[in-house]
C-alpha cells in the first residue's frame, strides 16, 4: 500500500463558490493516474463517507487526459459564515493525503 499523497503530483482543494468545494488530485504521467483510477480507492461512495454526505452530493470526474480527477461535494458550511473553519476551503483535502492505494508490490 502506497499513501494517496506519495503517488500524487498534487492535491488540493479550494471553493467553487461559496456553498461548494472542489478537490483536485493530479498525476505527472498515465500509468500512476491509472493504478489511482482503477483501485476504487476515490469513489463518489468513498468520498461520500470520508465528508460525510449523500452520494448524491458528489460529483465526481476522471479527466484522463489531464490525468486528474476531480470531485465536487456541498461545503459542510458556507464560506465565511459563523460554523466555517476554512474560508477559502484550501484545507478540506487533507483527509485524503494518507488514503491507501494498493499498489502492484502489495
Amino acid at each position: 500500500m502506497t499513501a494517496l499523497w506519495e503517488l500524487a503530483a498534487l492535491i488540493r482543494s479550494k471553493n467553487a463558490g461559496p456553498f461548494w468545494l472542489t478537490i483536485d488530485v493530479m498525476f505527472d504521467d498515465a500509468e500512476t493516474y491509472e493504478l489511482v483510477r482503477r483501485s476504487g480507492v476515490l469513489t463518489p461512495e468513498s468520498i461520500a463517507a470520508t465528508y460525510r454526505t449523500d452520494v448524491a452530493n458528489v460529483k465526481f470526474i476522471a479527466h484522463d487526459a489531464a490525468r486528474a480527477l476531480k470531485v465536487s461535494l456541498p461545503r459542510p458550511a458556507v464560506s465565511g459564515s459563523a460554523g466555517d473553519g476554512d474560508v477559502y476551503g484550501g484545507q478540506f483535502h487533507a483527509p485524503l493525503v494518507d488514503l491507501e492505494v494498493p499498489t502492484p508490490t502489495d
